[in-house]
């Protein structure tokens, strides 16, 4: 297998992972009342209207602004306000754009694999609160988002189960 196989197999792999992610968390969350959303375990803890801003956060902030050229407006702090009230639609809405913004980038790196070296943050203010500095290339940034994202959604089934009891799979 030559680097470039190598490159189209992972490439795929993230599209059908993070297809999958979308797809699984959109399911739980269809499952659940407003009331369910802005629910937390504890006063200290994040509610699913939390997760849902967060999760959009930093794909706005990782991606939408080196790839769709679209400035950072991202205030963190209001992500984990534990006055923040969405309702189901809002968090559904969270995050299908946050999975669509990254398959979108996916599709463009399938297109043009060298991509994966590219560093995009180099022009860009510095990264705050990341696993990751303004020296990552695109290939760094999409491994974080796999690591980092899917704790947030494992976060969210684990709320709605606290919440429903059984889910529907």
């Amino acid at each position: 297998m030559n680097s470039l196989d190598s490159t189209s197999v992972l490439i795929d792999f993230l599209l059908k992972k993070y297809a999958s992610e979308k797809k699984g968390t959109l399911h739980v969350i269809e499952q659940l009342s407003d009331e369910d959303i802005v629910w937390a375990p504890t006063p200290e803890s994040n509610s699913i209207a939390n997760l849902a801003a967060h999760i959009w956060g930093t794909v706005h902030q990782r991606i939408e602004t080196a790839f769709f050229d679209i400035p950072d407006t991202r205030v963190r702090e209001m992500e984990f306000d534990r006055e923040l009230r969405l309702t189901k639609q809002q968090a559904m809405e969270l995050i299908a754009k946050s999975f669509d913004r990254i398959l979108e980038v996916l599709e463009q790196v399938k297109a043009k694999p060298e991509m994966l070296l590219d560093q995009p943050y180099l022009n860009l203010p510095p990264l705050t609160n990341s696993g990751v500095d303004n020296q990552a290339t695109v290939l760094e940034m999409l491994l974080h988002q796999f690591r980092h994202l899917p704790g947030h959604t494992g976060q969210i089934v684990y709320i709605a189960k606290m919440r429903k009891g059984q889910l529907q799979w």
